[in-house]
């Protein structure tokens, strides 16, 4: 008889093919057919940056709106009818909505967007003089 070394996991991919595994995939993606573009939101000396990828989406189709301290960019991705026979279709489409309760600090009235090679950019102005100095608390 000769030894081998224990592998826990190495039957994990007979359960990578296990007819439920396709839920968890949609599951992560928000449920079900719902289409979330990825953003990334930085802060930079004098802005946030916001930073969202639309790939496919026309800038007619995008709107975004302030409101109450609220940024939301809505948009639309569509589906085009084509005369290909399609295999396997794993991009969402149709519309979408990303909200962000934006820090004090911005100056609403200063925001501005643009659109380029399907990444919409939203530069959002720190209020000037809102910088608060860092303070020390001391501990007893």
């Amino acid at each position: 008889m000769q030894l081998s070394k224990w592998k826990p996991f190495s039957n994990i991919e007979s359960f990578i093919n296990f007819p439920v595994s396709g839920l968890f995939d949609e599951m992560s993606n928000g449920f079900g057919n719902e289409w979330r573009p990825a953003v990334d939101f930085i802060e930079k000396a004098d802005e946030f940056l916001v930073k969202a990828e639309l790939p496919e989406v026309k800038k007619e189709d995008v709107k975004i709106n302030i409101e109450n301290n609220i940024l939301s960019v809505q948009g639309e991705r569509r589906y085009e009818e084509k005369d290909e026979k399609q295999h396997r279709l794993e991009r969402f489409y149709g519309s979408f909505t990303r909200s962000f309760t934006l820090p004090d600090n911005v100056d609403t009235d200063q925001c501005k967007a643009e659109f380029k090679d399907g990444m919409l950019n939203i530069h959002l102005p720190k209020k000037a003089g809102s910088e608060k100095p860092t303070k020390s608390v001391q501990i007893n």
